[in-house]
């Protein structure tokens, strides 16, 4: 374990880096959603949709500029690849949402945590595959 931690160093820091701004995220997600849903009576999918788009930006930047490191200035087509990978991402978010709340009638906030579990893996996976290059 101690030799795999060694050779894969980058890597290991990239997805610690990673989860500590997928926390802050979702902290960000999570409250957003309740709040909006909860005090201002908007219906939770919307709801969803604005926490999402909210907690997309914080994670934008600090995964640019801290996580993956990117020192280049991001060009129009990089911008554009993340657009397409995020509303991607927020269309497994508002699936996994309607399924879980609506079809399986679990509480929205316990199908949010199955819905960002989903998309976590999904966005470091693609942000590696086309941000880092």
């Amino acid at each position: 374990m101690k030799e795999f931690l060694k050779s894969h160093e980058k890597l290991v820091k990239q997805i610690l880096k990673f989860g500590v701004v997928g926390g802050g995220a979702f902290l960000i997600d999570y409250t957003v959603l309740y709040i909006l849903t909860e005090f201002a009576g908007i219906y939770y999918l919307t709801s969803s949709v604005i926490s999402f788009i909210v907690s997309l930006i914080f994670n934008y930047i600090l995964s640019i500029y801290w996580v993956f490191d990117v020192t280049k200035k991001q060009t129009l087509k990089d911008i554009v690849i993340f657009v397409v990978l995020s509303t991607i991402g927020l269309g497994i978010n508002q699936v996994v949402m309607y399924l879980g709340s609506d079809i399986l009638h679990i509480y929205y906030m316990l199908t949010k945590l199955v819905a960002t579990a989903i998309v976590m893996v999904w966005n470091f996976v693609t942000r590696k595959i086309f941000i880092e290059k």
